[in-house]
C-alpha cells in the first residue's frame, strides 16, 4: 500500500489508466471478433460495414500505445483479407 501523498495519487490514476487502457483494448477485440463471426458465416456486407470501425478501434489502441504499430497495421491487413476472401453467395432461380 502507497503511504505518501504522491504514491497515493499514482496509484488512483494508474488504476484510472489501466480501466481506459481496458476498455479500449476490449472494444478492439469484440469488433474484431464480430468481424470473424461474420467471415464465418459468409456475411460479406456486415463484415465490410464493421471494417471502418475497427480500423479506427486499431489505429486509436496504436496510438495511445496499447499496441504496436506493426501489429496494427498486421491486424488490419488480415481482416482486409478475409472479409475479401469471402464469396457472396447468389441464390440461384429455377426456371
Amino acid at each position: 500500500m502507497p503511504i505518501t501523498k504522491s504514491a497515493k495519487k499514482a496509484l488512483r490514476q494508474s488504476k484510472k489508466r489501466r480501466a481506459r487502457n481496458f476498455r479500449q483494448l476490449r472494444a478492439m477485440r469484440d469488433i474484431i471478433k464480430n468481424i470473424q463471426k461474420f467471415i464465418l458465416e459468409n456475411k460479406k456486407e456486415e463484415a465490410s460495414k464493421l471494417l471502418p470501425k475497427a480500423y479506427k478501434l486499431i489505429d486509436k489502441a496504436a496510438k495511445a500505445g496499447l499496441i504496436k504499430k506493426n501489429t496494427a497495421s498486421r491486424k488490419k491487413s488480415r481482416l482486409t483479407k478475409l472479409v475479401n476472401k469471402i464469396e457472396v453467395k447468389k441464390t440461384e432461380t429455377k426456371k
